[in-house]
C-alpha cells in the first residue's frame, strides 16, 4: 500500500503564467504543510510552463513536478486525467488541491474516480484535524445557507477551493526549490476530444471574478438604463458591475455578469448589493465576500441577513447620495 504524504497543488497555467487560483491553492497548501509537518509540492501541467514553474516555487512550493508537452497546451479531460494520475501514482500526496473553476470541476471528480478516492468540491476553508491529522474540508451547502465540514478516509484527499476563499503568500523570487520533470507519456490517438475553437470573453475594464469591489443590481433596478448609475459607482471604486439573475433574464445585462449558483461565484473585498432581495441562489455566489453592503427598500429582505451594513430605502434616493459622498471623499 502506498505511503501517502505531503500536500500537492495542481497549478494551472494561463498564457505562460500561474493562474491566480493556483497561487491561492499554494497559499493554503503552505499553511496545511506547516500544520502537518509535511512538504508542499506543485504539479505544473501544460506546454511552455518554465516561467510558471518558477512562480510556483516563489509562491511557496518546496518542490515542483513538471509535465511539459505540446499535447497539454489546451485542457482536455482525457489527457489531463491520464497525466495527473501518472504524477499522483508517483508522488503519492496525502492531499491534492485544485481550483473550483471549469478545469477543477471537471478534473477533480474524474481523477478521484481513477484513483479510487473521493473529491470535495467548492471548499471555502481547509484545516488539518489535530487529532486524526485528516483534512477538514468546509464547504457551503443548502444553497449557501449553511456550512458543512467533511473528511475523507481515503488518500489522496482531493479538494477544490473557491476563488478568493484562500489567501496567496507574497511571492519571493529568491526562494529555491527542486524541479522534477516527468514525461507525459501520452499518445495523441488516445485523446478522444478535440478543441475546434476558443472564444475569448471580451471584458471592458476589470473582470468580475478579479474585482476587489463589485456593485450589483437586482430586479428592483427596474430597467437596463438604471444600471448606468451602478457603472458610475463601480468606476469610482475601481470595481466591476454584476447582477442577480432577473436582470440577466430580462436582457438588461449579459449573462456573463450574473452572480449566483447558476452564474459566477465571487469573493470580493466589498460587495454592494442594490435592489437585490437575496435569494439563496444569489447568495451562494457572493457569500464569500469580505464585506457586503445592502440597499433595499424592504426591511425584511433576506440580503440583510448576510450584509455587514444595510440601508433600508429606495435605491433611487440612496444611491445618488452614496455616490456623491464617494466623489467628495475621493476629491479631498
Amino acid at each position: 500500500m502506498a505511503d501517502y504524504k505531503g500536500i500537492a497543488v495542481f497549478c494551472e497555467v494561463k498564457e505562460g503564467k500561474l493562474a491566480p487560483i493556483s497561487t491561492e491553492g499554494l497559499g493554503i497548501g503552505k499553511k496545511l504543510a506547516g500544520d502537518s509537518g509535511q512538504e508542499l509540492c506543485a504539479i505544473v501541467v501544460g506546454s511552455g510552463v518554465a516561467e510558471a514553474t518558477k512562480e510556483a516555487i516563489a509562491y511557496g512550493a518546496d518542490k515542483a513536478y513538471v509535465v511539459d508537452d505540446e499535447l497539454l497546451k489546451t485542457y482536455r479531460t482525457d489527457s489531463y486525467v491520464a497525466v495527473m494520475k501518472k504524477v499522483i501514482d508517483q508522488i503519492t500526496p496525502q492531499v491534492l488541491i485544485l481550483g473550483q473553476n471549469d478545469i477543477g470541476r471537471d478534473l477533480a471528480p474524474s481523477l478521484a474516480f481513477k484513483l479510487g478516492t473521493t473529491a470535495t468540491l467548492d471548499c471555502v476553508e481547509l484545516a488539518i484535524d489535530p487529532d486524526s491529522k485528516r483534512l477538514l474540508q468546509t464547504k457551503p451547502i443548502y444553497g449557501g445557507n449553511a456550512l458543512a465540514v467533511y473528511t475523507s478516509n481515503t488518500d489522496p484527499q482531493i479538494v477544490t477551493i473557491r476563488t478568493k476563499a484562500m489567501t496567496p503568500l507574497a511571492p519571493d523570487a529568491s526562494r529555491q526549490g527542486e524541479i522534477v520533470n516527468i514525461d507525459a507519456g501520452i499518445d495523441a490517438s488516445a485523446i478522444r476530444t478535440k478543441v475546434v475553437d476558443t472564444v475569448v470573453e471580451e471584458v471592458a475594464g476589470i473582470k468580475l471574478e478579479d474585482a476587489e469591489v463589485v456593485v450589483a443590481g437586482g430586479r428592483g433596478m427596474g430597467s437596463a438604463e438604471a444600471f448606468a448609475q451602478l457603472e458610475e459607482l463601480a468606476k469610482l471604486l475601481k470595481g466591476a458591475v454584476g447582477a442577480s439573475r432577473p436582470p440577466c433574464d430580462n436582457g438588461w445585462l449579459p449573462d456573463t455578469v450574473q452572480i449566483g449558483l447558476t452564474g459566477k461565484i465571487i469573493a470580493p473585498e466589498l460587495y454592494i448589493a442594490v435592489a437585490i432581495s437575496g435569494s439563496s441562489q444569489h447568495l451562494s455566489g457572493c457569500s464569500g465576500s469580505k464585506n457586503i453592503i445592502a440597499i433595499n427598500k424592504d426591511p425584511e429582505a433576506n440580503i440583510f441577513r448576510q450584509a455587514r451594513y444595510g440601508v433600508v430605502g429606495d435605491w433611487k434616493k440612496v444611491l445618488p447620495a452614496f455616490t456623491a459622498k464617494i466623489k467628495e471623499l475621493l476629491a479631498s
